[in-house]
């Protein structure tokens, strides 16, 4: 554990969009996902590193993670940031050029997309202010994560308007632990 002061978060469930939905029944239900992959970065910038395991700590994020370090991009703006999911389905998208938004296919490997969890089977969109399980791990999903230009500029290809809404979920972590590839992702409520 780092002897790092925790960096500032908003919980899940107190940013605006995700107060909201805690109150309102709704969302996909009957699903059921896989953690496919994770990966976490020191800094801001420095490039993603794929783990066989994380250990994530409620309230702070993956251990090892720019966000659970506070030296993120934009760990100074306190936000539901303590883990990241991306949609394998979004990064198939983008690879068929669906929708053509831009030149042609774009292929973003897990390792590239900046998210920690890579996932698959499981309706981000949908799970703001919801509960859900990965592996042993409890998050609540806080808000929409939504592509920005420094993406773009990193990986020098056009996925700014290609991942506009479906670029991920930013979540709390609730009640921490493993998590693997393979782990199961399901609904909580």
């Amino acid at each position: 554990m780092s002897a790092t002061s925790a960096p500032r978060h908003v919980e899940a469930f107190a940013h605006a969009a995700g107060s909201v939905a805690t109150g309102v029944p709704g969302g996909a239900t009957g699903w059921h996902g896989t953690l496919l992959n994770i990966h976490i970065a020191p800094a801001a910038s420095y490039e993603m590193e794929e783990l066989a395991e994380a250990y994530c700590v409620a309230g702070r994020g993956i251990e090892g993670d720019r966000y659970f370090l506070g030296t993120g991009t934009y760990s100074p703006k306190p936000d539901t940031r303590e883990v990241t999911l991306i949609e394998q389905e979004a990064l198939d998208a983008l690879a068929r050029n669906d929708p053509p938004l831009q030149g042609g296919p774009i292929h973003l490997a897990p390792v590239d997309h900046r998210r920690n969890l890579t996932v698959r089977g499981v309706p981000l969109n949908h799970l703001v202010g919801r509960r859900f399980q990965v592996g042993e791990v409890i998050l609540r999903g806080g808000r929409l994560n939504f592509p920005c230009k420094y993406l773009e500029e990193l990986l020098g290809q056009p996925v700014y308007l290609p991942l506009y809404n479906r670029s991920g979920l930013n979540c709390g972590i609730e009640r921490g632990g493993i998590i693997r590839p393979g782990d199961p992702i399901t609904l909580l409520d």
